[in-house]
């Protein structure tokens, strides 16, 4: 069953386009929309149609958030749409009118409202074709997606790429559909001049993190299931070491504790933290540890106390937090915390 928010989303006709107080592009000039929209998201190739280019336009309204933005993006007539590699960002296409066709790498989708959206990673490079077509977009800074993925991947900073194709009748499609729905609606309420409060933000960017990461596939789908104990092939001992772990990150490491609750022995521990997550107990600690950090500064208040937060999670030693936390994510915990909130 659709919510409210959907049912104004798809309720609306392409005339009628979202987010109007946010405008930023209206033309019918083909190498305008191109240069202009192309500022706002990345410089591309765009074509009309031959038999339609009399009839083209483009409307692209955007409201810009901290990390991610939602847009709405109009194209009349038939248009072949080609950015190569995003390389920046990550885009949820939702159409809400008119029809595309899209591929990305390997992969060709039709995208139809109500039956499929669209999901383009940065580094696999996209061609489109929109056939008088209105579309929701999220977009999602690069670099946010893969830290997060990094971090419940107990993994480092690396590329990240999605199956590209999201099903809307499915529960995680229908789920992602209505969070962008009510996005663009709280966007039109709040209007340019207003602004979310950092807790809000904070808030949807982690809704949307949790849609894209947990909702749909994608490279380091099996490693977060496996880091998170969620995995079938996990043996009990092993998941009762894992959650007791991650229970109790902010203590001092107990091994002799940890193997009463595993109901293994100490080296049988060790040897199976290698094997199936393919770290050391002390090092998943640490990740466990690194990741709530980069959670909590994600959610932090402008005047946050960084030392404070780390001792809260078990870091005795601050140089070495840095340090790791560095390695981990690419850039220290004051750096994150000011991208945050800028």
């Amino acid at each position: 069953m659709m919510s409210a928010a959907v049912l104004e989303l798809n309720a609306r006709a392409p005339a009628a386009e979202r987010l109007a107080a946010f405008a930023r592009v209206t033309t019918d000039n083909v190498d305008e929309a191109a240069e202009q929209i192309g500022r706002i998201f990345c410089p591309h190739d765009l074509e009309p149609g031959e038999a339609r280019a009399a009839g083209f336009s483009a409307r692209h309204n955007c409201a810009d958030f901290a990390g991610f933005s939602i847009n709405y993006v109009a194209y009349g007539g038939s248009v072949s749409i080609d950015p190569g590699c995003l390389e920046r960002f990550f885009l949820v296409q939702v159409p809400l009118a008119g029809a595309a066709r899209i591929r990305a790498g390997g992969c060709e989708l039709d995208s139809a409202p109500d039956r499929t959206a669209s999901l383009l990673s940065p580094t696999i490079p996209t061609r489109m074709i929109w056939t008088d077509c209105a579309q929701a977009i999220l977009l999602l800074e690069r670099r946010m997606v893969e830290q997060r993925a990094a971090a419940l991947a107990g993994r480092t900073v690396g590329t990240v790429e999605f199956d590209p194709v999201i099903e809307l009748d499915a529960p995680s499609g229908r789920a992602l559909q209505t969070s962008l729905a009510e996005l663009m609606t709280l966007a039109e309420r709040v209007g340019p001049s207003g602004r979310l409060s950092p807790v809000a933000m904070a808030d949807w960017r982690e809704a949307l993190l949790d849609h894209l990461l947990n909702g749909q596939r994608h490279g380091l789908s099996d490693a977060i299931r496996t880091f998170s104990g969620q995995a079938e092939r996990l043996p009990r001992a092993l998941r009762a070491a894992r959650d007791h772990l991650a229970d109790n990150a902010g203590e001092p490491l107990d091994l002799a504790q940890l193997a009463c609750v595993s109901g293994i022995g100490i080296r049988a521990l060790q040897l199976g933290f290698r094997r199936h997550f393919g770290v050391s107990i002390s090092q998943m600690l640490l990740d466990m540890r690194l990741a709530g950090l980069h959670a909590r500064l994600a959610q932090a208040a402008p005047d946050a106390c960084i030392t404070e937060i780390a001792f809260d999670l078990g870091f005795t030693h601050l140089g070495r937090m840095a340090g790791a936390y560095r390695d981990k994510f690419g850039e220290t915990p004051s750096a994150t915390l000011r991208r945050r909130m800028s």
